[in-house]
């Protein structure tokens, strides 16, 4: 799946495959109380995310609203922040990002998991 927004100029591609996964293992990591986040930087030039809403957060239709929740709030803090050097390849933002929801996220608004993506992203040491 490949999102692009055009006022932005980047396109987020979809996290695939076991071994993309297994990478992020030795990433950094960031959590907040909705979710956890791990991320790893890389030389193609690309964001690749990964979004897991487990069942334990609700049923298909809660899922689903969190996942396009936070792909949305992770356009929104992409647009204005400023990326560390080491998610970055020839100034270019660069890295793969995994984003596990935790069962609290089925009652968070938009607002809420948009501060806890920003939370996350800063402690895992993502954002300048």
């Amino acid at each position: 799946m490949i999102n692009e927004n055009e006022s932005f100029g980047l396109k987020l591609y979809s996290l695939k495959g076991d071994y993309a996964f297994r990478r992020l293992q030795k990433g950094h990591t960031g959590y907040s109380k909705v979710l956890s986040v791990r991320w790893r930087g890389d030389q193609e030039g690309t964001i690749r995310v990964g979004i897991i809403v487990s069942k334990k957060v609700g049923k298909a239709v809660v899922r689903n609203q969190v996942r396009r929740r936070l792909r949305e709030a992770l356009w929104a803090i992409l647009k204005v922040a400023d990326i560390d050097l080491e998610a970055q390849f020839k100034k270019v933002p660069s890295f793969s990002l995994l984003i596990i929801a935790k069962p609290e996220s089925a009652h968070s608004s938009y607002q809420d998991l948009k501060k806890a993506l920003e939370l996350s992203l800063g402690r895992a040491h993502l954002l300048s």
